[in-house]
């Protein structure tokens, strides 16, 4: 296949010429190791395209009411801009999604110091977090589905946490068009894990517009507002009555630029919305989301307590697939999550991994169509 080099870097993701059968595996070279990208395709047609770099989701394609493919994720065709992304494009996040206020984390009695941002806080793994790092990768087959581990051994002390963390991310990809996010985790001593996936969402399949007409409705009665660094204020609110009630559908864009201070902070929609006070890890229906365009519906289910809805706020420029650049609500992401900030705040389910214990959390992501 033809391959255009990147200046930078000599490798590439070509997302648009990856062969369609889960044997496709088109090996590319990088630094510090071979990038891979790995397509799952079911029989219904639907192809997930990922890549080893951060096991990040290159493409996703599903059918829509007329039937035609449609790619309802944005992504890159360089590999190297994965490396370099400042967005978390597609990626695994860790070891800690989200944000944790200060450098200073006390784990069991223990302090230990967290690379920070200017401000002082914690954010998405630090530094170079897992959607910067290169996954092993193994493919399977099974009956009725597809899939992939992932595979990344974080050493004591990366980005400050401490404990050797060896993680598996399953993606599996099933004839009913459901893609399965699957988080297994140990560590060899006391740490904090709050794991995510990071894909944009663009259901109409048009990142070049935005998704202010995608229906969306949330199934969480509280969300977290946050302070001026969006780190959350330990507050659980009632969106009743708010522009955070997304208990009805309603259009992403109706009040993303509401005269709201919480709106005005996070330049649209950055918070975390409350599944469950207390984590009980069973599977839940988190949120729905309905693009009326293609008709495409995307439901959400998963274990863990909470999901970070981001409108794609701050994209801005970003060159993308196909040509095309992101800007601010070409996407949104639904991310499956503890609280933010949980070290900070007793009253929010514990994110501690203890020592020897086997971490575990599942979110499903459905797709289907409404005519």
């Amino acid at each position: 296949m033809p391959v255009r080099r990147c200046s930078k870097n000599n490798y590439l993701v070509q997302a648009n010429l990856i062969k369609q059968s889960i044997a496709g595996v088109q090996e590319l070279t990088a630094t510090p190791g071979p990038v891979k990208l790995y397509t799952l395709t079911n029989k219904k047609g639907t192809q997930l395209t990922a890549c080893n770099v951060g096991a990040a989701v290159v493409s996703l394609l599903v059918k829509n009411k007329q039937q035609q493919l449609t790619d309802v994720v944005l992504g890159y065709t360089d590999a190297a801009a994965y490396l370099d992304d400042a967005y978390y494009i597609g990626s695994v996040v860790g070891r800690y999604a989200n944000r944790i206020f200060g450098e200073k984390v006390m784990i069991n009695g223990s302090p230990y110091y967290l690379n920070t941002r200017p401000g002082g806080f914690h954010q998405h793994g630090g530094h170079s977090g897992f959607n910067k790092k290169i996954f092993t990768a193994s493919p399977f087959q099974l009956p009725d589905k597809t899939g992939i581990v992932f595979r990344y051994t974080s050493p004591h002390l990366e980005e400050g946490f401490p404990g050797e963390l060896q993680l598996e991310v399953t993606y599996t990809l099933d004839d009913k068009d459901a893609w399965t996010v699957e988080y297994r985790a140990i560590s060899s001593r006391a740490t904090l894990v709050n794991f995510t996936q990071h894909s944009y969402f663009n259901l109409a399949g048009n990142p070049a517009g935005t998704v202010d007409d995608h229906l969306l409705c949330i199934k969480g009665q509280y969300y977290l507002p946050v302070n001026q660094l969006q780190v959350p204020t330990g507050e659980l609110r009632p969106v009743a009555n708010t522009v955070f009630d997304f208990l009805q559908y309603k259009p992403i864009g109706k009040e993303v630029a509401a005269a709201d201070e919480q709106i005005q902070v996070s330049k649209g929609y950055d918070h975390t919305f409350v599944l469950e006070r207390q984590h009980s890890r069973q599977l839940k229906h988190a949120a729905t989301v309905i693009a009326p365009a293609t008709g495409i519906q995307l439901d959400v289910h998963t274990t863990e307590p909470a999901v970070h809805f981001y409108s794609g706020n701050f994209l801005n420029n970003v060159p993308g697939k196909n040509g095309v650049l992101y800007n601010s609500r070409s996407g949104f992401c639904l991310e499956t999550q503890h609280f933010p900030d949980a070290p900070n705040n007793p009253h929010f389910p514990s994110t501690i991994l203890n020592a020897g214990e086997h971490f575990y959390s599942k979110t499903i992501f459905s797709f289907s169509i409404q005519h």
